[in-house]
C-alpha cells in the first residue's frame, strides 16, 4: 500500500489563494490529505484561517487534515513557571481539531530552561506533557512531539535529537503521545535514519519530509528518496507523510516525483 502524502497548505498550493482553495487544489492534484500549521492564524496573523470554509473544503473533497500545530507554539523557558496559556489553548486546539477532523496536534520543546542540565530539562518536558495528555484524555487526539534541527532552522531549540524525543515520549507513556519524525530535520542534524527509527519503533506517530539542502521538494537536494522511503517502510511506519517543504517550482509540478516514489514505496 502506497504512503498517503499530505501537502502542507502553508507552503504548497499557495497559487490557489486562500487555505480552503489550497485544499481543493491539492485534491485536484491527486491528494487525499493535507496538513497545516497553526489553526487560528498565529503563524500568519495577517491571513487568519476561515475554519468553516476550511472544513467545507475538506468535506467537499473528502480530504483528511492529518495534523495541525498546537498554539501557542510551545515555549517552556523557565522562569516563568506559568504554562497556563499553553494548557488553556490546548483545549481550544482540541476543539478545532475535532471541528476539522484532525487526529494529531504537533507540539515542541521551545528553547528549554536556561541553565539547567539537559537531563533535568527533558524530564521536565515529560512532566509538562503528562499533564497535557491527562487534560485532553478521552479526546482521541494524539500529540506528536517534533525534534527540530538547530543547525539551520531552529537555533536554540532544546529538542534537536530524535532519540531525546523518543526518551520524552517513552516517559509520557501514553498511546496518544508520540514523536513526529521529520526526515529533513534529522538529515540536517546528521542522524542515521535507520538507527533512529529502529530505536523509536512504534513511538513514531507522524512523519514529515523536505530535501536537503534548502528545504525544497524531493529531488532538489542530496537525499536519496527511494532508499529513504524504503528505510521508512522497513521500520514499520505506514502512516501519512506531511510534505513540509518550500517548493522551487509550481506546487503541482513539485509534488510529482514524491507522488511517484510514494506509490512505489
Amino acid at each position: 500500500m502506497s504512503y498517503q502524502l499530505a501537502p502542507n497548505i502553508e507552503l504548497l498550493f499557495t497559487e490557489a489563494g486562500d487555505y480552503h482553495d489550497r485544499v481543493r487544489a491539492a485534491a485536484a492534484s491527486g491528494f487525499t490529505a493535507v496538513e497545516m500549521w497553526g489553526p487560528t492564524g498565529a503563524d500568519a496573523p495577517s491571513t487568519p484561517k476561515d475554519l468553516p470554509a476550511l472544513k467545507a473544503a475538506l468535506e467537499e473533497t473528502g480530504t483528511q487534515l492529518t495534523a495541525q500545530l498546537s498554539e501557542p507554539r510551545t515555549q517552556f523557558m523557565i522562569p516563568p513557571w506559568d504554562h497556563s496559556e499553553f494548557y488553556r489553548k490546548l483545549d481550544e486546539g482540541v476543539e478545532i481539531a475535532h471541528f476539522l477532523g484532525t487526529p494529531r496536534m504537533v507540539v515542541g520543546s521551545g528553547t528549554g530552561f536556561g541553565g539547567w542540565k539537559r537531563q533535568v530539562q527533558l524530564d521536565k518536558l515529560i512532566e509538562i506533557y503528562q499533564k497535557a495528555i491527562a487534560q485532553i484524555e478521552g479526546s482521541g487526539i494524539t500529540l506528536v512531539l517534533e525534534p527540530v534541527n538547530v543547525r539551520i532552522d531552529h537555533p536554540g531549540s532544546l529538542l534537536d535529537r530524535t532519540s531525546e524525543g523518543v526518551y520524552v515520549a517513552k516517559g509520557v507513556d501514553s498511546p496518544f503521545f508520540g514523536v513526529l519524525y521529520d526526515i529533513y530535520h534529522s538529515a540536517v542534524e546528521g542522524e542515521d535514519m535507520a538507527a533512529e527509527l529502529a530505536n523509536a519503533g512504534s513511538i513514531v506517530k507522524y512523519v514529515q519530509l523536505a530535501d536537503t539542502e534548502g528545504r525544497g521538494e524531493p529531488g532538489t537536494g542530496s537525499i536519496d528518496w527511494p532508499a529513504t522511503l524504503a528505510t521508512l517502510r522497513s521500520s514499520g511506519y505506514d502512516g501519512p507523510i506531511g510534505l513540509e517543504y518550500y517548493p522551487t517550482t509550481e506546487s503541482s509540478e513539485s509534488v510529482k516525483l514524491i507522488q511517484k516514489l510514494a506509490d512505489d514505496a
